[in-house]
């Protein structure tokens, strides 16, 4: 096995155990099954960006040159901040692409991945937001019209909770289980009046369940970085949220988004 591509955000798809797919040109390939196995995995030094398909020398936004990065909606702030969102003034870099994304319906929920935190996604990427971070449950809470409204009303729940992953503590291993609805119950009463200002849909929904295809997490996590050595070579112990769990390290996928990387399994020599 031998493939040659740029690197994108892995696939995920929600069964018994998350399945993992990566892309590398025509080319769909099955990373779970490549768990307990040696590969190599070398780049070439050449970055794509994403939407324009240029040569850049550096990444921006996961995966775009600095003239994409300035002008897409979708690398703004406001993508990072919702409660941010300047749309009503006129001013959204691409107002047609604001409309298609940000004002679709989107969910508030809690989530355990290194721990409880709360989080906003649109609801056409439950449960695929959850795998990309890595959670072991996740839990939606509420349901509102548009991101801008999403992202204010996760600011209510930021003054009692978590809103960010410990990414080296989910790589070490499975979090200890969270009674999520006990804390949704709880936190629903602690923003109650402020959340009376929105137009929220309470949700009672079942708790979502994740496994990843880990066979063993790292004592110690060490991060491999493609913009200092160009070669990453191990064992594949596990893969979770968009991370590959070598022997010898981890290595974010999706922040090396654009990577031209070559890929393949290195046979034992006798």
């Amino acid at each position: 096995m031998k493939l040659t591509g740029t690197l994108s955000k892995m696939e995920t798809r929600h069964d018994d155990v998350v399945s993992y797919g990566l892309q590398l040109r025509e080319v769909r390939f099955d990373l779970n099954q490549a768990v307990g196995k040696d590969l190599r995995l070398t780049y070439s030094g050449n970055i794509i960006c994403e939407n324009c398909g240029k040569k850049t020398k550096k990444s921006y936004a996961e995966g775009h040159c600095y003239p994409c990065t300035m002008k897409l909606a979708s690398c703004d702030l406001c993508i990072l901040k919702p409660e941010l969102c300047h749309f009503d003034k006129g001013t959204c870099r691409e107002p047609q692409w604001g409309e298609e994304n940000c004002f679709k319906n989107h969910i508030v929920y809690l989530a355990n991945s290194s721990g409880l935190k709360v989080g906003i996604t649109r609801k056409t990427q439950v449960p695929i937001r959850w795998m990309d971070q890595g959670a072991s449950e996740a839990l939606p809470i509420l349901e509102v019209k548009n991101r801008f409204v999403s992202g204010q009303v996760e600011v209510l729940f930021k003054k009692h909770i978590n809103d960010k992953t410990d990414w080296r503590k989910m790589l070490k291993g499975e979090p200890d289980s969270i009674d999520l609805k006990e804390w949704r119950d709880k936190l629903l009463k602690e923003v109650a009046e402020d959340l009376k200002h929105f137009d929220v849909t309470v949700l009672d929904q079942e708790i979502y369940k994740f496994k990843y295809p880990v066979e063993k997490y790292p004592e110690k996590v060490n991060s491999f970085n493609l913009d200092k050595t160009n070669e990453v070579t191990g064992r594949l112990m596990g893969i979770k949220g968009q991370y590959l769990i070598f022997d010898t390290g981890v290595l974010n996928v999706r922040s090396h988004t654009g990577y031209e990387i070559t890929l393949e399994e290195i046979h034992a020599t006798t």
